[in-house]
């Protein structure tokens, strides 16, 4: 088990909208921001990506991938003077058809969509990445995207029976391949458990930890699947974490422990054997501690969508 899978398992991503961009020189698009998060494909052409808070534009050609996982505004078009309209006034009712926009001049086309997904249960790792995953596709490591983008080109490209379904289940995969492309071009720049899980060392004792959640850990038994003695194993845990091993430990038993809160029906007693307590008053105690109000009262804000990570 990786701590990515928890997350994504957890996240339950949605691609509620999309739309096929077809423009023509000159053209440009601005996006508002807001709580999902944005994704886009340049399936023809090429086009500037200017993203809120960044002072330069991307330069994205056909084939290139972007997921502003945040929901940050940003534009879209074709050169740095060209005049944009909103997002809103050119789809309106067009969300998973076509859209045309600008002039006769050089085309484009791109794919927009937007991912609804649970902000609580992705905040360990949105905290984690950048405004911005700019996927090259001649990057090597981006090659596992170009089938799911290819699919994803045909289905807006010519919609069919069950395109709508379709694209969105394609989106999803286009969102967790991307966070991997970006993870695995940049885990040697990362700080956190992002990018511990790459270290030789301590990433086993992070999967370890995550396929076992519920066993009696200690950090000498971490050390020894980490082949290193206790000292330099938490000394480099806490280098490349950024937190003891136990203290880790703890705050992914309360995020999956606050997951099967908010999403399902089990008991507090089976929760807390899940996530490694043998009593509910031990469970109920570390979980006030860690998230500031008891597990009941976690359940019902979160199925109100009242609360963060």
């Amino acid at each position: 088990m990786d701590p990515l899978d928890d997350i994504f398992a957890a996240m339950r991503v949605q691609s509620a909208l999309y739309a096929r961009l077809e423009a023509g020189a000159p053209w440009g698009v601005s996006l508002a921001g807001g709580e999902s998060a944005r994704f886009g494909l340049v399936v023809r052409g090429g086009c500037l990506l200017e993203v809120d808070g960044m002072t330069q534009p991307v330069a994205l050609a056909a084939g290139d991938c972007y997921v502003l996982a945040h929901g940050t505004p940003y534009v879209l078009r074709d050169h740095p003077n060209t005049p944009t309209v909103s997002c809103a006034s050119v789809v309106r009712d067009r969300i998973g058809g076509l859209v045309e926009l600008g002039g006769t001049g050089t085309a484009a086309s791109v794919i927009c969509g937007w991912f609804h997904f649970d902000q609580r249960a992705a905040r360990p790792l949105l905290d984690l990445l950048p405004v911005l995953l700019h996927v090259k596709m001649e990057q090597a490591r981006a090659l596992a995207l170009q089938g799911t983008l290819q699919l994803l080109a045909m289905e807006t490209g010519e919609p069919g029976l069950g395109s709508s379904l379709l694209v969105s289940r394609l989106a999803d995969i286009v969102f967790v391949q991307a966070v991997r492309a970006h993870v695995a071009a940049s885990a040697e720049s990362q700080t956190g458990w992002l990018a511990a899980r790459a270290d030789a060392r301590i990433g086993p004792a992070l999967r370890a930890m995550h396929k076992e959640i519920a066993r009696d850990w200690t950090v000498e038994a971490l050390a020894a699947v980490a082949n290193l003695s206790r000292s330099a194993f938490a000394q480099r845990f806490r280098e490349r974490v950024g937190q003891a091993p136990l203290e880790y430990l703890t705050q992914w038993r309360m995020f999956k422990a606050g997951n099967m809160l908010g999403q399902g029906n089990a008991g507090l007693g089976a929760i807390a054997a899940a996530v490694g307590y043998e009593s509910e008053a031990a469970f109920s105690k570390a979980f006030k501690r860690s998230k500031g109000m008891a597990p009941s009262a976690w359940r019902a804000a979160a199925r109100e969508g009242a609360v963060a990570a």
